[in-house]
């Protein structure tokens, strides 16, 4: 079949596919949908660190020793990363064949990640199963989803309290540990397994019941019904707002743009903070591991001793991260974008700096959880409105997926001296030391990044998604 055939059939599926009346009800089961999808994202988000101790110390331990298990974890985990780019070049393609099998393709990508780690017994199976999970993570297609179907005017809104509800789902996590696990830590296969079906669940119900969105559809169309002569003068103008989206217009069209080009160095200093998001569970169980290890218990009965009361403090976690994700939102549509991003990176700061506190001194467990939730919650809301919401707002439909998927490598890059000498630093100190060398590199780049924000980055409250040129005002 000639490129001309498989186009002229691709211009009739969508046409249709526009021409197709959409019930009253139609955009309050698809949210309902991609919430549940979202929450085994978050779900296979944050699992491999609410679990961190439990799989270094059944998986990592016998090889490295318990005081250096989670350190090499995270040293051998950088593997993973891979996965990571390789999502560079497979994300994009959501711009050309749509955001429904994406949505489908990566849930249950999540899903099959969780199901090889679970049965892991070594660390190449492990190393796999989070290869998997990195590969699929990064997408985030049920945000593009949320962005392209909602109203301007209650965009931000919507996404934080679908994402607080996402994060609500967190708390299978210590459900699942309190109910499998207990005390004895050697019961955590059944921890990963339970989401790993949410999640195919959640894939099936996307790929029966949810529609490609209004906006690829006629920017899609857009791009077919331009001439052969009109597509080969918008190339060699390197029009990047008519080009159809891949990597390479996607990278070039951010260092041109001015925009984005401080929402992607602001937002490289803003993920120094994610150091806080890596370790927290070992910050936790160290804290209270500390009154077993003075009462002369030896480091592997003292850690799982301390296993019950992170699994308490993890409960009480989702419920601040979502109040502060849901925050978000009604400060980024009422206060504006800018201001959002600088409330939420305050939080993060002065919230991490009292949870460290709290855990070193064995704080009750609730409220360990509550500050550890609201400054991880907060952080996610700063990089959420400074990265996904702020760029999607600042560039055309046919390369906002293509954007969004270079943008997480391009901060990263900014953020890499500050990760690896973090990584580097708990791999010569210890485990036990994870919680202030998080705080020592977060809190200086999460301040630069939010100057940076404040001083550089124009608004994009209320932008139109579907008439965004990406045009320099």
């Amino acid at each position: 079949m000639t490129k001309q055939a498989r186009e002229a059939r691709e211009i009739q599926r969508l046409e249709r596919e526009q021409a197709r009346p959409k019930g009253p009800a139609y955009l309050y089961y698809m949210l309902l949908i991609v919430s549940v999808v979202y929450i085994a994202d978050e779900v296979a988000s944050q699992i491999g660190m609410q679990m961190q101790s439990v799989v270094a110390q059944a998986i990592f331990a016998p090889v490295f020793g318990a005081d250096m298990a989670v350190a090499r974890m995270s040293a051998l985990g950088t593997i993973s990363m891979i996965g990571s780019f390789l999502a560079l070049m497979y994300k994009p393609l959501s711009d050309r064949y749509g955001r429904k099998p994406f949505l489908v393709i990566n849930t249950l990508g999540m899903g099959m990640g969780l199901i090889v780690i679970s049965i892991a017994t070594n660390i190449p199976v492990y190393l796999l199963g989070a290869f998997v999970i990195a590969l699929f993570i990064p997408h985030d297609m049920q945000a593009v989803y949320i962005l392209e179907t909602t109203p301007p005017r209650h965009r931000a809104k919507i996404f934080s309290i679908i994402k607080a509800v996402a994060t609500l789902g967190v708390m299978l996590i210590p459900l699942l540990r309190s109910t499998f696990m207990g005390d004895d830590i050697t019961r955590w296969r059944m921890v990963f397994a339970v989401p790993a079906f949410v999640a195919a669940g959640a894939a099936v119900f996307a790929l029966f019941m949810v529609r490609e969105t209004d906006a690829f559809v006629v920017k899609r169309l857009e791009y077919l019904h331009m001439g052969i002569g009109e597509r080969e003068a918008a190339q060699k103008e390197k029009t990047a707002e008519r080009a159809q989206g891949c990597v390479l217009s996607a990278a070039k069209f951010c260092l041109r743009h001015r925009q984005l080009r401080w929402l992607l160095l602001g937002g490289g200093f803003l993920m120094w903070g994610m150091l806080i998001t890596m370790y927290y569970e070992v910050t936790m169980n160290y804290g209270y591991a500390g009154q077993f290890l003075a009462g002369g218990l030896a480091l592997e009965q003292a850690k799982a001793a301390a296993a019950p009361f992170v699994t308490q403090a993890l409960f009480w976690f989702p419920i601040g991260s979502a109040a502060l994700q849901l925050a978000q939102g009604f400060l980024a549509d009422r206060w504006g974008r800018k201001s959002a991003v600088i409330a939420m990176g305050a939080c993060a700061m002065v919230a991490f700096t009292l949870f460290f506190a709290g855990a070193r001194q064995n704080w009750d467990p609730w409220l360990v959880g509550l500050l550890c939730g609201a400054a991880i919650g907060s952080h996610w809301a700063t990089t959420d409105i400074a990265g996904p919401l702020m760029c999607a707002e600042s560039v055309p439909t046919n390369l906002r997926s293509s954007v969004l998927s270079v943008q997480p490598i391009m901060s990263g890059i900014c953020s890499a001296l500050a990760m690896g000498t973090g990584m580097a630093l708990i791999n010569v100190l210890g485990d036990a030391q994870a919680g202030i060398i998080s705080l020592a590199i977060a809190l200086p780049g999460t301040l630069v990044g939010l100057v940076m924000i404040a001083l550089k980055v124009r608004e994009t409250k209320h932008v139109n998604l579907q008439t965004v040129t990406g045009r320099e005002e």
